[in-house]
């Protein structure tokens, strides 16, 4: 079992194939699909792209991101800055790639309870109903690419979920990457405090001055280049359609999973069972990571007791929110890499 405790530094200067813009015939094909969750009223938003030069899927090359508790993933993880995105970093390596969006999030289908006021209904969702819609996104993507596995890619609330369905169907999963994961709080700080509501709403004011929290003041100004964050808040705060005519505009997020998470924090109890875990597993975490810091997953490395084969990475200078920063070439490259090397 490989276990390593490195901190990366600048990634090479040149990216080759993977930093390349797309051109000709190498553009990808990109399709969306609204699919069926466990509720009939429920539809959940997949987006999909992948390389034309592939002719046949593989469980190994077949990759699922999964979002984390407060954005989407259908405005993340294939939001082009500078001319790419995480998706079409590994699009050009040749794999198939996908995002789902769970229930009350982006272009999925938004819970009744939303339209009315937060405080008028407990809170929404919660990881159960949450791996329910990520099983629901795997079970597509297999039937859709006659596959028996796949590979997830889960950020913060999102590796809860992948780590829980990984546990239960460990046949699905052909590798797992849990980015910013999601383990114990440590008992000497104290526990951040929930909204309460069925959702909460966020400005963009609020997500940027959260995004610098952990960030030294010094290296403030050149974590994001600029005009990224714009580019990913335009892209964003649209998603929520009634959010967006508020004023100033937010983003609506159910509730639930925050309040589930410290909860957990709280009472010490863990989310998922790292020892059911079979899948070979990278953990990777921004240094200046403030919501999930980095000891939980130094915390998380040594219980995934049964994982084929276990890494762990942490990225200087990253938050976070890496994959949307100045470093996520470290980051882009390192999953990467990763993903294509059988041997971690």
């Amino acid at each position: 079992m490989k276990r390593r405790y490195v901190l990366l530094g600048l990634a090479s200067s040149a990216c080759l194939t993977a930093c390349a813009a797309f051109t000709g015939d190498d553009k990808p094909v990109v399709e969306d699909f609204t699919i069926a969750s466990s509720d009939a009223d429920v539809r959940l938003f997949l987006h999909n792209k992948r390389s034309r030069r592939v002719d046949a899927p593989r469980s190994d090359r077949t990759v699922l991101f999964v979002h984390g508790l407060t954005y989407p993933g259908s405005t993340a993880f294939d939001l082009p800055l500078a001319g790419r995105s995480w998706m079409d970093d590994l699009v050009q390596q040749g794999f198939d790639v996908w995002s789902v969006d769970i229930r009350g999030f982006g272009r999925s289908t938004r819970p009744a309870a939303m339209d009315q006021p937060p405080l008028a209904n407990p809170p929404l969702l919660n990881a159960d109903i949450a791996t329910g819609d990520v099983a629901a996104a795997v079970h597509f993507i297999k039937a859709h690419r006659r596959l028996d596995r796949i590979v997830m890619v889960a950020w913060s609330w999102g590796t809860v979920l992948s780590a829980r369905f990984a546990a239960a169907e460990p046949g699905s999963v052909e590798r797992l990457v849990l980015y910013a994961p999601v383990w114990r709080w440590h008992a000497d700080r104290p526990v951040p405090k929930a909204p309460p509501g069925a959702y909460r709403s966020v400005t963009r004011e609020a997500a940027r001055r959260n995004w610098f929290n952990g960030v030294p003041v010094a290296e403030q100004s050149s974590l994001i280049p600029p005009g990224w964050f714009e580019q990913w808040a335009d892209a964003t705060w649209p998603s929520d359609s009634q959010g967006a005519q508020q004023n100033p505009p937010v983003v609506r997020a159910p509730n639930g999973p925050l309040v589930e998470v410290v909860a957990h924090w709280e009472s010490g109890q863990a989310m998922f069972a790292p020892e059911r875990i079979v899948a070979p597993t990278l953990l990777v975490v921004g240094e200046w990571d403030a919501t999930t810091p980095s000891y939980m997953a130094r915390d998380l490395l040594p219980l995934l007791i049964n994982a084929k084969s276990t890494q762990l990475e942490v990225i200087a200078a990253g938050t976070h929110q890496l994959f949307l920063e100045r470093k996520r070439d470290v980051l882009f490259e390192l999953v990467r890499n990763w993903l294509l090397h059988k041997s971690n």
